[in-house]
């Protein structure tokens, strides 16, 4: 029964090959019909239509022949169409599909093939289960191949393009006699209107991940309602800018609310600039966000230059600026936790301009609670907060910022 089986498959198989132009046309039209992603221009449907060929040419070559599965191997025409359809962005899943739906059009045509034959029953049966079996263990071991080719050229392509897309832009910035047309067509984009820079990152001990980083680029983009231009600088960093015509508008607390779903991504967003100057700008006072943000103590997804600027340009000299804030806070600056609280009162009560109501409200307190921390927190410092408030409020500042360390200790206490 074996040998009778297997001489049918061969006769399905060569019936198949004589009319073989036919199903590659119907095949090739029903993946354009059924996978949007496959509706390419004439240069690369023509790679289409030759990895279809090839992949029905070794199918048919494993029925006729004898072919060990152990030889399968991805025809070089499906290589390179996997390879181009990474660097065009498309999904693998798309890729897939279309061997899975391949895979069911030629089982069909097999039995429709069969039927023209007129075998026994019994004969019939075997012969479709070895040519279902033959069709479904090779498309296995191609798509195996496949992802690997898939995956690998969409590594290198994003490596490629993001690699010489980062020394474009880092030429605009760094290019102080580069004019505005030039710094325009280096990057093919309008520098004229408004923009805002964001550096992406995940700390040291991470796991490297492309696609979390493009995650965190996206999140921009849908905080603000504008795509951003996106270039990956390496395994742990991408920078992200939103331009656009009139200010962009940055909804921080539905940004705040995306970066929690994603736990290992950090954001740093500059200021909004204008023109050339505001596009170097904004990256400046991101990367002097980001900055803050890695040597804090505490461990903040999203930093906003608006709200460290200040802490941003004491950076360069942080242990004098320790020990001042030592100097300024005295007993207010110790390393616990019933002194932190009274820190954090103070700063809220002055930043509430001396308000007890409207500082309790912010804390979610009883004013009585905030009188009586204001009142431990001026008997620390030896006088009343309003005494020397701008050094009061900058010393306060540095401790939320980057935590407390006694200046004789040298230790820096960072976030990541």
């Amino acid at each position: 029964m074996n040998d009778e089986v297997e001489s049918t498959v061969r006769e399905v198989a060569e019936h198949i090959k004589a009319d073989l132009p036919r199903l590659l046309a119907d095949m090739t039209s029903m993946f354009a019909e059924m996978i949007p992603e496959f509706r390419h221009d004439d240069e690369v449907r023509r790679l289409m239509v030759a990895s279809t060929a090839s992949n029905l040419a070794a199918i048919l070559d494993l029925l006729t022949l004898g072919i060990s599965l152990d030889d399968v191997t991805v025809p070089p025409a499906a290589a390179e169409y996997a390879r181009r359809f990474a660097q065009h962005g498309m999904s693998l899943e798309a890729l897939l599909r279309a061997y899975r739906l391949g895979e069911h059009m030629f089982a069909q045509t097999a039995m429709t093939v069969l039927r023209t034959l007129e075998p026994s029953a019994e004969l019939a049966l075997a012969t479709t289960s070895r040519i279902a079996l033959l069709i479904n263990r090779y498309i296995d071991r191609v798509v195996e191949g496949l992802i690997d080719i898939y995956e690998n050229e969409r590594r290198r392509w994003h490596a490629r393009t993001d690699a010489t897309r980062a020394a474009q832009v880092r030429a605009v910035l760094e290019g102080e006699g580069l004019d505005l047309p030039s710094a325009e067509q280096m990057l093919g984009t309008s520098l004229r209107g408004w923009h805002l820079a964001a550096i992406i990152w995940t700390p040291p001990g991470s796991p490297a991940s492309d696609d979390l980083l493009r995650t965190g680029a996206r999140m921009l983009g849908n905080a603000t309602g504008k795509e951003p231009m996106t270039i990956l600088v390496d395994e742990h960093n991408c920078w992200a800018w939103i331009s656009s015509t009139g200010r962009p508008s940055l909804d921080v607390s539905a940004l705040e609310s995306e970066l929690r779903k994603q736990p290992p991504l950090r954001m740093a967003v500059g200021d909004r600039g204008s023109g050339l100057a505001g596009f170097r700008q904004t990256f400046r006072d991101a990367q002097g966000a980001r900055g803050v943000a890695v040597a804090a103590a505490k461990v903040r997804q999203l930093t906003l230059y608006s709200r460290v600027a200040v802490a941003g340009l004491l950076m360069d000299r942080l242990p004098d600026v320790r020990a001042w804030a030592h100097r300024v806070l005295g007993d207010l600056m110790r390393d616990d936790e019933s002194t932190a609280r009274l820190r954090e009162t103070a700063q809220v009560y002055l930043d509430a301009r001396g308000s007890l109501t409207d500082a309790a409200a912010r804390m979610h307190v009883h004013k009585n609670t905030v009188h009586y921390r204001v009142r431990k927190a001026e008997e620390l410092l030896g006088h009343s907060l309003g005494t020397n408030r701008l050094d009061v409020e900058i010393a306060l500042m540095v401790c939320d910022r980057f935590g407390v360390t006694t200046p004789a200790s040298g230790r820096s206490d960072t976030a990541e």
